[in-house]
């Protein structure tokens, strides 16, 4: 072989450069497609949320007496179908007690909100299947998210049964709702699914590397209080749906004491006591209130301690939940002095999923914060 000079330059062909786009997609899934999904899901969990309201609010829940998952999907079509779901109606407390007389007409109304949730829910469940398989079938499923997406798909199934198990509830008896406790549970089972969704979103909005190495600079404190905050306010939403579940917010219209009183007059009364708890319109109403005062006491306090965070986009998003804190209140009053009308009503339950969802945005800023927000 011959010899070369130390500094002669290698004529051998080139070696082609290495390309990773392709590998590198691959491994991180479709990060930006899959949170696009999550937040068409998120909208539409929201405003199911909204039409569930408004149907509980014009006592539309119990019109349609018959669970059925598939055939459920297509309406009545004809005089005849329409007479068959009327005389299914006709056979419930809610008719016999309170809606005896009831045109076909007014019954369609209330047909049509009901039929409207579900079919809502049966749209949700839908997205979520499409979008599963096909990042499954696609293989652009993002590492370790499978198990996490397949969880939301679970969690709406229940949601569906325990819909069902919450209208059964006032299919008998001498009940003209559905008992309250189901409607709490259905609600709750509805922001929880809103808060994984919320939270997965501000993990997919960056790289997998980038939150691993925020996770580093995370704040102990905050993340333990945002973890509270979160909590908290769940508990609130449930007192707010056995406030809605039997109506206790159009009656104590005073504020900031009760038929003027601290306490509401009977507030014991119901045996066994606990049943007040459930059943009783002031005690329900009054723990309600009282839990808000001690949340908005607890997000001062965490929102106290947050302005000192080393990390600017973690405080403000703890002072964007005490702002938020601060108009759900006022909102709060204003509804139960107007006797809780339909729109301040819903725009109160509307104020508690942009409340939880901050308070998930803090927490998640305050375990993963922002690297470019540090402060010198």
């Amino acid at each position: 072989m011959a010899k070369r000079a130390i500094f002669e330059e290698v004529g051998s062909t080139e070696r082609p450069a290495t390309r990773t786009g392709v590998i590198d997609s691959a491994r991180r899934g479709a990060r930006g497609a899959v949170r696009i999904w999550m937040a068409i899901l998120f909208a539409l969990v929201v405003v199911i949320i909204a039409v569930g309201g408004l149907t509980r609010l014009t006592d539309s829940g119990l019109s349609i007496t018959e669970w059925r998952p598939l055939t459920g999907a297509l309406p009545p079509l004809s005089a005849e179908a329409w007479d068959r779901e009327f005389e299914l109606y006709r056979a419930i407390p809610e008719y016999q007690l309170q809606n005896r007389g009831m045109s076909l007409s007014e019954f369609q109304f209330i047909y049509w909100w009901e039929w409207g949730h579900r079919q809502l829910g049966r749209v949700i469940g839908l997205i979520w299947a499409l979008g599963f398989a096909g990042f499954l079938i696609t293989r652009r499923m993002p590492p370790g998210w499978t198990g996490r997406l397949l969880l939301l798909g679970a969690l709406g199934g229940l949601q569906g049964a325990i819909g069902w198990w919450m209208v059964a509830s006032g299919l008998s008896g001498t009940m003209l709702d559905v008992a309250s406790y189901r409607l709490a549970t259905h609600l709750g089972l509805a922001f929880v699914i809103l808060s994984l969704i919320a939270w997965y979103m501000l993990s997919l909005s960056r790289p997998e590397g980038a939150l691993l190495q925020a996770r580093r600079l995370s704040d102990r404190r905050l993340m333990t209080a945002g973890n509270w905050l979160i909590a908290l306010i769940f508990v609130q939403i449930l007192l707010g749906a056995l406030v809605a579940g039997i109506d206790a917010g159009r009656n104590y219209t005073d504020w900031p004491l009760m038929a003027g009183g601290l306490t509401p007059p009977g507030m014991w009364e119901i045996t066994p006591w606990w049943r007040n708890l459930f059943e009783n319109d002031g005690t329900v109403q009054f723990f309600h209130r009282v839990w808000g005062y001690i949340l908005f006491a607890v997000i001062v306090a965490v929102w106290w301690r947050a302005r000192h965070a080393a990390n600017r986009a973690t405080s403000a998003a703890f002072t964007a939940v005490l702002a938020m804190a601060v108009l759900q209140m006022l909102l709060g009053i204003v509804t139960v002095m107007h006797s809780s009308p339909w729109y301040l009503a819903l725009l109160h339950q509307f104020g508690a999923v942009v409340l939880i969802v901050l308070a998930v945005r803090a927490r998640h800023r305050a375990g993963y914060p922002l690297i470019q927000s540090l402060r010198t």
